[in-house]
């Protein structure tokens, strides 16, 4: 357990000052301005929008080959988030919003509001079957220094921040789901009565500053956030706060919205501490930053991104099995678990290319290194995406993806317990329809 305390207030302060100095010279879209902002001069009072992800996604099933839960359900051969089934139809998410500006009558203020009623790690974590995600208002008074105030997604990670409606692939990456997408505990593991953890969903309570400027044919973007460090559903626990740095710039080479084309280049760092009252009681640091490039351009869309972690690293289950079971021995019960101490890293690269207006292929080879500093705990999870989207017209597409899984515990014999449960991880086939209005 460390006892280190980052001096938040030099590092925000100096965000702060570096940003007087940019300057606003343009609204050009990307992830910041599309979701913390409004057009100038061309948003309605309110504008009602969403989507909808039907899907369907199926393992072959297989069971655990050895340890206490030998022949019982694995956990990564389940689907999410009931974790009862191989094989499942279900609405992934479903969520409408609102936004829009002038409000309180006033052009340099907008907000933006979004709920989830979908079956996911958002809705599943209690507190009824819809869940509010983003609620945020944003002043754009000051030149050079906009300021969001609410609940939304932190600056970070290209994976994490990007719109979901317009991701090109069905199931995050390793690195992202268990580095980024944070599972939060009260003890090292987590309540056996309880299995389903609150999760993150990339987003925190706080204050962000921000904003977006050219300069020789660069879109420079840069934010500094103070946030809860609790994610979306619990209140602040203690008296930490998260601390978010993020820079990006880009060369655009043409178009607008989401899928505008361009070559991006970021960087992001996040810091904070988490406090565990349970098994493990103590206050630990969590560290997390990255590094991402991401291109499109006519036919072509590539992308790759690179990202550590430092503390509270998600650490899978007992056993592999799924949080509740029995062991065979009548003697445990199994659980998700956190190493408040660990460390990890992680990284994707994905190449795509759109063979006709409708058609586009992709594909996307992601690793994730987890426990690097117990040698006897590392595992090393491996999966190759192929994909394929089907766009019916500019609101609706079809997605299918196979994955090509694969994980092991590279410090132990081949014949090690973990190495016989890790060899069972099924490949997962995922198909989904997503339509906004």
């Amino acid at each position: 357990m460390t006892n280190r305390t980052p001096n938040l207030r030099n590092t925000l302060l100096l965000a702060i000052l570096s940003a007087g100095f940019l300057g606003s010279e343009s609204q050009a879209a990307n992830w910041l301005m599309l979701q913390g902002t409004e057009p100038a001069g061309a948003a309605p009072r309110a504008k009602l929008w969403g989507f909808i992800q039907p899907e369907y996604q199926q393992t072959d099933g297989a069971l655990l080959a050895a340890g206490p839960w030998k022949g019982q359900s694995a956990i990564f051969n389940q689907i999410g988030p009931d974790l009862k089934s191989e094989s499942t139809f279900q609405i992934r998410r479903a969520r409408i919003g609102i936004r829009g500006t002038g409000m309180p009558l006033d052009s340099n203020v907008n907000y933006f509001f979004l709920a989830e009623a979908g079956n996911n790690a958002i809705t599943r974590q209690g507190g009824g079957s819809v869940r509010l995600t983003d609620a945020s208002i944003t002043f754009n008074h000051l030149p050079g220094a906009r300021i969001r105030v609410g609940q939304f997604k932190y600056p970070g990670s290209e994976e994490g921040l990007q719109a979901i409606h317009v991701f090109d692939y069905i199931n995050f990456t390793n690195a992202s789901n268990q580095l980024l997408l944070e599972r939060f505990f009260d003890g090292d593991g987590s309540d056996k009565q309880n299995p389903n953890r609150p999760n993150g969903a990339f987003r925190d309570v706080g204050v962000q500053l921000f904003d977006t400027f050219r300069r020789s044919g660069w879109e420079h973007s840069y934010a500094a956030m103070i946030g809860n460090g609790n994610g979306i559903v619990r209140a602040d626990n203690d008296d930490n706060k998260d601390l978010y740095l993020y820079w990006s710039s880009e060369q655009v080479y043409g178009g607008k919205g989401p899928r505008r084309q361009g070559l991006k280049l970021s960087a992001w760092w996040q810091d904070g501490k988490r406090t565990l009252t349970g098994a493990g009681a103590g206050e630990y640091d969590r560290n997390r930053w990255g590094a991402a490039l991401t291109f499109r351009k006519q036919q072509w869309r590539a992308a790759a991104e690179y990202i550590a972690a430092d503390g509270m690293i998600f650490n899978g289950t007992d056993g592999g099995a799924v949080p509740g079971s029995v062991n065979n021995a009548g003697t445990a019960v199994a659980s998700f678990n956190v190493a408040p101490e660990g460390e990890a890293d992680g990284w994707y690269v994905h190449l795509g290319y759109a063979v006709t207006p409708e058609w586009e292929l992709d594909a996307r080879y992601d690793v994730l290194n987890r426990m690097t500093d117990v040698s006897a705990q590392e595992r090393k999870l491996e999966t190759l995406t192929l994909g394929a989207q089907y766009f019916m017209n500019k609101k609706s597409r079809l997605i299918v993806n196979y994955e090509v899984r694969d994980a092991e515990a590279p410090g132990l014999a081949g014949s090690a317990v973990p190495n016989q449960i890790l060899a069972d991880i099924d490949d997962r086939i995922s198909v989904q329809l997503l339509a906004i209005f």
